[in-house]
């Protein structure tokens, strides 16, 4: 199935991706033949993928770099780039072509350590692919420094190279870069068409995934974890429960505690999961022997600290995204609270747990169920600051007793 069959919702940005690509085809032939290149192209060295969480801003721009790296040759016979099969496609769509260099924030912010073998890398050209790819997933996370050094690499590029940056939005994103980057912004994807590619390419019964579908309001990913994953529903669950549970200040601080660990829990499994594999390849790569009591060669204390500390970074990262998505579906609960309050027709999402709202839309008025809104953004915008998690989290949940 071709690259684009991921993307959710977003034909207008799919048909956009589509021409760039074939534009970037033609490009690259004309100058292995040693011809003219077209005389317009609506292809660029840069481009800014933005939309709001959920909306595949990341997996559009993966599959416009499977298109790019396409080798089908169908191609050649006025096939569309981008076929799902050929090695190029394959081995970009699952992170392993050579040519296709991602960045992911480990920690809260992209470190121009981070950057820096990787903008290095953006002046090379393409070792066996057609081009040679940047994909920045968390552009928003670029500090000054890192973003300074993309920002060089973005003014001054080879010609085989196209960086790729994906962000919530424009202004997340230096005013410098994102002027030398076409922008293509993704909405939110319906939720009749997130329940059918559930359907449709994961399986699910209709009514979980439209379930899933109405709960998450069209976020691809969250949407297809609650669907296959019996785990993630009951923590959601678990997370809706806190509204009906803050009588008191004991208990205020009793529901941080227990988010606050789950959060650690859930990031404490990642690093099982990932860590002790990737320590152990570095173990290896540097000559030491088996199992973690050998001896370390001389002089390689400095590359195993490095690693720790990465590692301590994406706990950290992973805690905090965790706790993201439960200030999430707290703000959507009080979404639908609100809608009952001021009698809105808009579809209620957590409609599973119908008598819950209502008891707490009867309970109050609009005004404080605003202010508990602006409680959660609060803790969601104390954390982003670094914030000790368990102080935010109290915090929001002593404003969410006082409405």
């Amino acid at each position: 199935m071709p690259v684009w069959d991921d993307l959710v919702g977003q034909e207008r940005i799919q048909a956009q991706l589509a021409a760039a690509a074939r534009d970037a085809d033609a490009l690259v032939t004309a100058a292995t033949a040693g011809t003219a290149p077209p005389a317009a192209s609506k292809m660029t060295h840069a481009w800014l993928f933005t939309g709001p969480p959920g909306s595949g801003r990341t997996t559009a721009a993966r599959a416009f770099a499977a298109a790019l790296q396409c080798t089908s040759p169908d191609r050649a016979l006025g096939g569309e780039p981008g076929c799902g099969f050929c090695d190029g496609c394959h081995t970009t769509m699952v992170g392993t072509h050579a040519d296709v260099s991602t960045v992911v924030a480990v920690g809260s912010q992209i470190l121009v350590a981070d950057m820096r073998d990787t903008v290095r890398k953006s002046y090379t050209s393409p070792a066996t692919g057609r081009w040679q790819i940047i994909l920045v997933e968390d552009a928003e996370r670029l500090n000054e420094k890192s973003a300074n050094a993309v920002l060089k690499a973005v003014e001054e590029p080879a010609p085989r190279t196209v960086w790729m940056l994906c962000s919530p939005s424009v202004e997340d994103v230096l005013p410098t870069i994102r002027s030398r980057c076409r922008h293509l912004n993704l909405g939110t994807p319906t939720v009749a068409a997130v329940a059918d590619m559930l359907v449709r390419r994961d399986g699910i019964e209709p009514t979980v995934a439209l379930a899933a579908a109405r709960v998450t309001q069209g976020h691809v990913d969250r949407a297809r974890r609650l669907a296959t994953d019996e785990g993630a529903r009951e923590r959601r669950a678990t997370v809706l429960k806190l509204p009906l549970r803050v009588d008191d200040i004991g208990a205020c601080l009793k529901a941080a505690q227990e988010l606050v660990d789950a959060a650690a829990e859930d990031a404490k499994q990642v690093a099982d999961e990932v860590d002790t594999k990737e320590t152990e390849e570095l173990r290896t790569a540097l000559g030491a022997g088996a199992g973690a009591g050998s001896r370390m060669p001389r002089g390689t204390a400095g590359v195993m600290k490095e690693l720790e500390d990465r590692q301590k970074r994406r706990r950290t990262r992973t805690q905090r995204d965790t706790l993201e998505v439960a200030l999430t579906d707290l703000t959507g609960f009080y979404r639908d609270v609100l809608a009952l309050q001021l009698g809105s027709s808009v579809a209620i999402a957590n409609e599973e747990i119908r008598h819950d709202l209502d008891r707490i839309a009867r309970a109050s008025g609009p005004e404080r169920t605003l202010r508990r809104i602006e409680a959660i953004i609060a803790c969601r915008d104390s954390l982003d600051r670094n914030v000790a998690p368990l102080l935010a989290v109290e915090a929001m949940t002593m404003a969410l007793r006082a409405g």
